[in-house]
């Protein structure tokens, strides 16, 4: 049986430090992390999806966490082929002139990404402090030759590295097209992202606890609002407001049990980020999963 680690998808958005979670005395960046690390034994870093990373930053994520603290980290957008700002680019890499706004990378600029991304990370990789690079494709992208190329393209860039996979479109898995969808990933060794969101919209992805990769296997909660697939202003924090109950919660545990028992490591993340509400319901699936002889639970045990 594989060891489960529950934590959240950040733990410097704005609402949760607004919350009153960290205590007074730990609002800083050094300060947040200390106590967030204290509470939870992994993170998914999500800033590097708006932007590249820093090895300064690897390093100190490394100093201010225990020697088992994991963090997941999100891959820059650009990666996954998704429209991106240009202003989010080095600026070395931006167009010369005014330029558009947004920016699609062609081959060259991919590559150059990758190399100063995969370089900024690479303490943590070394210092075995990463739990995997996730790599989360738009609800744009549907399932077909094209789209399969595109993961192939991110597995054979990432080659070597432990990688995760979040598939947004429903289609990808659907009762008729889920065995190709684990399939692919598993050629490529990329663990599959299962996900908890509203369903019965026309953006909602099933909740198919599906292993693809025998190291690792990760849960993605986004919560529950009816918002979820909307844009516009104000439509993200729409789209993740969301209180997590006990009985939605343990609708997740025979799956759970059962991703545990075929895969090394289950990474469970909260994303439903407004106020306290994602460490809320981390606490709250911590607990029933130490209640539970079944799972063994890494990190600190009922710390409040």
């Amino acid at each position: 049986m594989g060891d489960i680690s529950v934590g959240t998808c950040s733990w410097t958005d704005p609402a949760l430090v607004a919350s009153g979670w960290y205590p007074a005395r730990r609002r800083d960046a050094e300060g947040r992390l200390r106590h967030y690390a204290a509470r939870f034994p992994v993170v998914e870093v999500d800033s590097t999806y708006y932007g590249l990373p820093s090895s300064r930053n690897s390093r100190l994520w490394i100093e201010r966490t225990p020697p088992d603290f994991r963090f997941d980290v999100k891959a820059f957008s650009l990666l996954t082929g998704q429209p991106t700002r240009t202003a989010a680019l080095p600026a070395d890499l931006r167009p010369a002139g005014s330029g558009p706004a947004w920016v699609r990378a062609d081959d060259g600029l991919r590559k150059e990404v990758w190399e100063r991304f995969s370089g900024a990370l690479a303490p943590l990789r070394e210092a075995g402090r990463l739990g995997t690079l996730l790599f989360q494709f738009p609800a744009s992208l549907a399932p077909g030759a094209r789209a399969e190329a595109a993961v192939e393209e991110c597995a054979e860039r990432a080659v070597g590295w432990p990688l995760a996979v979040e598939l947004r479109h429903p289609g990808w898995w659907a009762e008729e097209r889920r065995t190709a969808t684990a399939a692919l990933l598993d050629r490529h060794g990329m663990a599959a992202v299962a996900v908890d969101t509203a369903q019965e919209l026309p953006t909602s992805v099933p909740p198919v606890a599906c292993v693809t990769s025998p190291d690792l296997a990760v849960v993605r909660f986004h919560g529950r609002s009816p918002a979820w697939g909307s844009s516009g202003p104000g439509a993200k924090e729409a789209k993740y407001r969301h209180t997590y109950t006990e009985a939605e919660l343990a609708e997740w545990l025979p799956r759970l049990r059962d991703m545990a028992e075929r895969a090394a490591s289950v990474h469970v993340l909260f994303n439903n980020c407004c106020a306290d509400a994602s460490v809320q319901a981390a606490e709250t699936m911590r607990r029933m999963l130490e209640g539970d002889a079944a799972f063994t639970v890494r990190g600190p045990r009922g710390v409040r």
